[in-house]
């Protein structure tokens, strides 16, 4: 992560960012979308969510899905389609495997991000795990994104973000 990365993270988020290791996705103007966080923040408080959404249309778009019912929704499905709920638990283990490459913090194990492996309680997280992982890894996260669409069709710079 550049000086300028991190810059354009601050922007982002309206402070600074905290663990940040790395850019985990990009938008295709290049700025950053997603951030890889360390589990342990340099304080020395855990922090499952490892991978954190940052571009603010990102952002705004899940959280306008989240007021219109889109996690309720899911979790419905989760609890009908036995299929989906164990793709959603392989999202979930497969987000622990990337964080544990990142450190150990015994008061997290087996916690991941966005409600998996039961349920869906922050698309935000799923989407910065499916930006980040890539097509395929978490269903609903890829649900998720394609329902945001393109969040970046203005470019990134016309709000210097």
């Amino acid at each position: 992560m550049t000086p300028t990365d991190e810059a354009a993270i601050t922007a982002q988020l309206e402070r600074q960012p905290r663990g940040a290791v790395g850019i985990a996705y990009r938008c295709p103007c290049g700025k950053p979308a997603v951030v890889a966080t360390r589990p342990r923040l340099t304080d020395g408080s855990p922090f499952p969510t490892m991978y954190y959404l940052t571009c603010p249309r990102a952002v705004a778009a899940c959280s306008l899905l989240e007021s219109q019912g889109l996690m309720a929704e899911m979790n419905r499905r989760l609890g009908h389609d036995r299929d989906l709920a164990a793709a959603h638990r392989r999202a979930h283990e497969r987000y622990l495997a990337d964080r544990e490459l990142l450190g150990s913090v015994p008061e997290i194990a087996g916690i991941s991000a966005g409600g998996m492996p039961d349920r869906v309680k922050c698309l935000h997280a799923l989407v910065a795990h499916s930006l980040a992982a890539g097509e395929g890894v978490n269903p609903l996260g890829d649900e998720a994104v394609s329902t945001v669409g393109a969040f970046w069709v203005r470019p990134c710079l016309d709000e210097g973000r």
